[in-house]
């Protein structure tokens, strides 16, 4: 059976109305849901005398249909423009779509959903969206995937000293600054790797330089430098430092910087999700298999930068820089 009415279909419904047949009784005949056939009714029916005419019907179905319709984004040049200046700076759609809503708030005509985007990306090719902007997207892929479940991740440590779960109760709200999430992003071969570092409340970022090797001591000495630029009033704790501490000491750590860290559950990453999202976002920036070691630190303090300037939507669409201005700023 068809997913849509056909005009047989609506011929039959005609028919059936004019021998003053119920909608429960015509869906019945149709094998279709009585909503179907009622809400059919109702929206092509004749809107002066109510009469509903089967070929009538047909033709307003098929204008409403999707495919024929044109795109939004085609037809507005602002609003294509504004879409690709975003993905341009590697926003994901729905980003796109709130930050266009906080800039034009009396513009409906340049309100869209980030479905309209995708569809224009993945589906219209031509006269919308260039092509090579899908390139930008988060996942890079130029057609959609479906899901599948992950694999489940290797413990990256054996017996870590500090646990997650004896940090203080006040780390797991996350309206409480200060509490950072960190881990190792890795290069091509676990040759290279990139140090992160996200604060739990503001989702600010901040890129650690590992120009040489990815042992403890030299994620400990980097550590120890961005420790040494992060603000006071939102550098209560350093948390859940990932593999690249696996030989490392909590109380070394502790007295290079003067934070205690916590170390996640083997196969836990979950609890660190923030950082763990984050990496995510990376992975934009820096693909899995390449070489990590040729991104000087100004390439990194960049990325970051443009990663605290993208609004977020577990902010309310504020950007992590701006609510850390403000958290400053109290």
């Amino acid at each position: 059976m068809s997913r849509y009415l056909r005009e047989a279909d609506r011929v039959y419904i005609a028919d059936r109305l004019l021998e003053k047949a119920t909608v429960r009784a015509i869906a019945a005949e149709l094998d279709r849901s009585p909503s179907t056939v009622s809400r059919e009714i109702r929206r092509n029916r004749h809107r002066t005398n109510g009469q509903y005419r089967p070929f009538a019907a047909q033709a307003r179905a098929d204008d409403r249909r999707p495919r024929p319709k044109p795109r939004k984004i085609s037809q507005d040049p602002e609003l294509r423009a504004a879409v690709q200046a975003g993905l341009d700076e590697r926003w994901s759609p729905e980003q796109i779509c709130h930050a266009l809503r906080r800039q034009f708030p009396d513009r409906p005509e340049m309100h869209v959903v980030h479905e309209t985007v995708y569809q224009a990306l993945y589906v219209q090719g031509r006269g919308a969206l260039r092509r090579e902007l899908a390139g930008t997207l988060r996942t890079g892929r130029a057609r959609r995937k479906p899901h599948r479940q992950a694999n489940c991740r290797q413990p990256h440590f054996i017996d870590p000293m500090v646990v997650i779960s004896d940090r203080p109760a006040e780390a797991d709200d996350w309206a409480v600054p200060g509490h950072w999430e960190g881990d190792l992003i890795i290069g091509k071969n676990s040759g290279s790797a990139i140090g992160t570092l996200v604060e739990r409340s503001t989702r600010y970022v901040m890129l650690l330089h590992l120009p040489t090797d990815h042992t403890a001591a030299s994620v400990r000495d980097a550590l120890a430098d961005a420790a040494h630029r992060l603000p006071a009033t939102a550098s209560q704790a350093v948390s859940d430092l990932g593999p690249g501490l696996r030989d490392g000491r909590p109380p070394q750590l502790h007295r290079r910087h003067g934070r205690p860290v916590y170390f996640c559950d083997p196969a836990s990453p979950w609890q660190r999700g923030s950082n763990e999202n984050t990496n995510g976002l990376l992975r934009q920036y820096f693909p899995k298999g390449t070489d990590l070691s040729v991104h000087n630190r100004e390439h990194l303090d960049a990325v970051a930068a443009q990663l605290n300037g993208r609004p977020r939507k577990t902010l309310g669409w504020e950007t992590p820089a701006e609510r850390l201005h403000k958290l400053l700023a109290v």
